[in-house]
């Protein structure tokens, strides 16, 4: 998962679904942006902290939340949001985040928030960005995520441009090397369709499906502004933009 943007109705509408499958989810990977845009900075961290095999990775608003980027890098909204979020944080939230890596690798899986080759800021959008970052990690595989996009890009051959590849929802994919693949976002999808986006990864038949989770938009969107976080903000969620 990735990009849960301090929405913890979200994060608790896709652990349900996880959890209903059989055999549940015997580990989570966290790609990064657990705060962020949302109104519950620290419920999320507290939940993430105590979920199975934990791996999670640092993003770019967690890092704005620390203090760690200039506000100025982001636009109004984002950046009002970023300043909310440092207000809020508590100081147990804030050594979790401040601890986490910008990237890491596990049983043949690199993973970034961004890219192999800008761990933190860098989006991967297009087969030409994705060619660019193949040669950046060693693994078969790379997990990112922080365009709130599901993605597939695949390269065949180190002699081979990288392709796009059609995301299947709801089916167990089999993976193939070498790939980069990004399950979207919990908290804020932006590919049209407001559901938290997930994928479960199956590391023995060696498969990835894409996932949907519904969840009350409405209960966040009245946090949101009852906080004073952007109105926009809010609005969007229910468009998944």
């Amino acid at each position: 998962m990735s990009d849960i943007h301090a929405n913890l109705t979200a994060l608790k509408s896709v652990l349900e679904d996880a959890g209903s499958r059989t055999p549940p989810y015997e580990a989570v990977w966290c790609l990064g942006d657990t705060v962020g845009y949302g109104p519950d900075p620290n419920e999320c961290v507290e939940l993430i902290r105590t979920l199975p095999g934990l791996v999670c990775l640092i993003g770019n608003h967690d890092e704005a939340a620390l203090g760690m980027t200039q506000l100025t890098r982001f636009n109004h909204d984002a950046r009002a949001a970023a300043a909310w979020t440092q207000d809020v944080l508590t100081e147990e939230s804030a050594s979790f985040l401040k601890a986490l890596p910008s990237e890491t690798s596990v049983d043949n899986f690199t993973m970034a928030h961004g890219s192999p080759r800008q761990p933190v800021w860098e989006y991967i959008l297009d087969p030409r960005t994705a060619d660019a970052n193949f040669g950046e990690f060693e693994t078969d595989y790379c997990l990112v995520g922080h365009s709130h996009l599901p993605l597939i890009f695949q390269r065949s051959s180190a002699d081979a441009l990288a392709i796009s590849k059609t995301v299947a929802w709801n089916q167990a994919s089999p993976l193939s090397p070498r790939m980069i693949l990004n399950p979207g976002s919990v908290g804020q999808p932006r590919d049209m369709d407001p559901r938290a986006a997930y994928a479960i990864l199956d590391l023995k038949s060696k498969t990835w499906e894409a996932r949907r989770a519904a969840y009350e938009i409405s209960e966040v969107q009245l946090r949101m502004l009852k906080a004073g976080l952007p109105e926009r903000q809010a609005l969007r969620l229910v468009a998944g933009w």
